[in-house]
């Protein structure tokens, strides 16, 4: 069994690194775009704790509850992605090939899931939960800043998907929890 679940995981490796230097190819352009970098650096942390702050000025009472799940959402997903990583420990592209030359460095050596799409597509879990109305661009923004970690060259496409099912389905648990 283990043998097969190895073999899979080696299949499913070579396809992602193939899907990501076609990926990095064809888009060669937009890959050192600021716009690239701008919609990366969205997906940092500060970005969705001054969402919060703002829903906490203007929504006031009707903001405790979907601030609790960012918060549950938040201390759930940061130890767990950081456990995933550091058992699975997947080099990221510009580790696994010298050859290949990222737009950037990433903050952590792993690449295995995507922290930033994991927090992304957490915020838009919850976020539409609450303001349906939102969800396309919610979803969209989580989306984007999938797709610019891997034209930045610091994740796999593999690793954006893992990271958006992680951080919904995370999503789902913290809404559960804060309700």
């Amino acid at each position: 069994m283990t043998t097969l679940m190895a073999r899979w995981i080696d299949k499913f490796s070579q396809f992602d690194q193939r899907s990501f230097r076609w990926l990095n190819l064809r888009l060669e352009r937009w890959c050192r775009h600021q716009l690239v970098r701008w919609i990366s650096r969205s997906g940092d942390g500060y970005v969705y704790a001054l969402i919060a702050l703002i829903m906490a000025i203007y929504l006031e009472a009707d903001s405790v509850i979907p601030i609790t799940a960012l918060i549950i959402g938040f201390a759930i997903e940061v130890p767990l992605f950081s456990l995933i990583k550091r058992i699975l420990k997947r080099q990221r592209p510009y580790q696994k090939n010298p050859q290949f030359s990222s737009v950037i460095l990433a903050h952590d050596q792993f690449s295995f899931p995507s922290g930033h799409t994991t927090a992304a597509f957490l915020f838009a879990g919850i976020m539409s939960s609450f303001f349906p109305t939102w969800s396309w661009l919610l979803y969209i923004w989580a989306s984007a800043i999938g797709a610019s970690r891997v034209l930045l060259g610091v994740h796999y496409p593999g690793d954006i998907l893992a990271g958006a099912v992680l951080g919904y389905v995370i999503s789902g648990y913290a809404i559960s929890l804060a309700v």
